[in-house]
């Protein structure tokens, strides 16, 4: 691999493993209004759930990872709705079923998600292991821990129980939805800046 690629992976899977310390982290001000509402807020949690997803730099990293080298925009459907279905089943279950697992652990898993797609577009991971892992199933996992990764900041703050299913549906839906209307804006860059690279590097990685 050349020196300027290793230099780029080493300084990727660096700055991933700091960005999960504050990327799950919810507002002040978010976090008093969850503490202080009670019953059915549909509205305030699709805002919540759409700034969350808009304003998390782990996600968005991550998702730009995943669609970097991806050019149709049905492939980047099936990508996006992988990680979109991952995030929103933890999120909603493990705040739903008070699911208490270390924030630490979590966030740890949330920057490894993040170096993994950066070793992984770089062919890395194809060469150590001698195979291409499956990037959907790589999807679908990671975005599971990213949901669990919210909800245990969620459950640090006492949320109503009057009206908390429909609210948590609304927020997981609406989190959905941000990663699609984020993905072509995100797409339309970063298709283009891997068509530039992909026909000066022999190592690239081949999916869907």
């Amino acid at each position: 691999m050349k020196p300027i690629a290793t230099a780029l992976l080493a300084l990727t899977a660096l700055l991933a493993l700091g960005v999960a310390a504050r990327a799950h982290g919810v507002d002040t001000s978010d976090a008093g209004y969850i503490a202080e509402i009670s019953g059915i807020n549909l509205l305030p949690y699709v805002y919540l759930g759409a700034k969350h997803m808009i304003t998390g730099y782990d996600h968005i990293l991550f998702l730009l990872g995943v669609i970097f080298f991806l050019y149709k925009m049905e492939h980047i459907g099936i990508y996006v709705s992988l990680f979109a279905i991952g995030h929103s089943t933890t999120m909603l279950l493990g705040v739903y079923f008070n699911w208490a697992i270390s924030s630490y652990f979590i966030d740890a898993i949330i920057g490894l998600s993040v170096a993994y797609k950066a070793l992984d577009n770089f062919g890395a991971l194809q060469r150590l292991l001698g195979f291409q892992p499956n990037t959907k199933a790589a999807t679908l996992i990671f975005g599971l821990f990213h949901g669990l990764g919210l909800a245990t900041k969620v459950l640090e703050y006492e949320m109503s129980e009057d009206g908390l299913l429909p609210n948590l549906i609304a927020m997981s839906g609406s989190k959905s939805g941000s990663c699609w209307r984020s993905a072509p804006f995100s797409s339309s860059w970063v298709s283009g800046a891997a068509r530039a690279h992909s026909g000066s590097s022999p190592i690239l990685p081949t999916w869907p």
